[in-house]
Formats: C-alpha cells, structure tokens, sequence
C-alpha cells in the first residue's frame, strides 16, 4: 500500500503542462494530459537529464539533451538514445491537491 503525499496544487498544472515537484526525496515530473496528471521520474533514463526542461507534445515528452521520447502516461521509451522506461507513480487528485503515492 502506498503512502500519498501531496505534491503540487491542480491550479499549478494546466492541461499540456508539465512541473518539476519532489516527494520522499525523489525528482518527480508531474503532466497534465487532457486534464489526467500523470507522475513519472524527473530524469530520462539515458543520460539523467531533467525532463521537465524538454518539450511536451501531446503525451510524449522529449528530453532536452540528446532528444529520446517517453510516453508519459505509462514511462515506455518511443525513441532513442534511452533503452530504460521511466518510473510512474500513482496519482491522486482530490479537490485541488495532486497527491503521489511513494
């Protein structure tokens, strides 16, 4: 059973944004999909480079160094240089707090 710890206010996150929060110590990159947040770890998992740096199209993510895509809603790389999915957290939204399970 995860714990959830809040993280961010829903006013913060606009659909087809993105935002750095941490939660337990962990780098998390919060997205807003068509008004569903997804969380996912803040670093591509090729070069540790902070995704929320890069460019949001649609539910992709492209990071800012050397340019691999991520599917945000489930971690899966669609182009290289990264061979490693990322982490996904559950997400809670209640009211207007966006909570993390850790």
């Amino acid at each position: 059973m995860e714990d959830y710890t809040w993280v961010a206010d829903t006013e913060e996150l606009a659909p087809g944004t993105m935002k750095l929060v941490r939660a337990s110590g962990v780098s998390i990159l919060l997205v807003n999909v068509n008004g569903e947040v997804h969380a996912l770890s803040g670093f591509c998992t090729h070069s540790k480079c902070y995704l929320h740096n890069g460019k949001l199209d649609g539910k992709v993510v492209t990071c800012p160094c050397h340019f691999a895509e991520f599917d945000v809603t489930t971690g899966a790389v669609l182009a290289p240089p990264a061979r490693e999915p990322l982490s996904t957290y559950p997400v809670k939204v209640e009211g207007n707090d966006i909570l993390v399970g850790m």
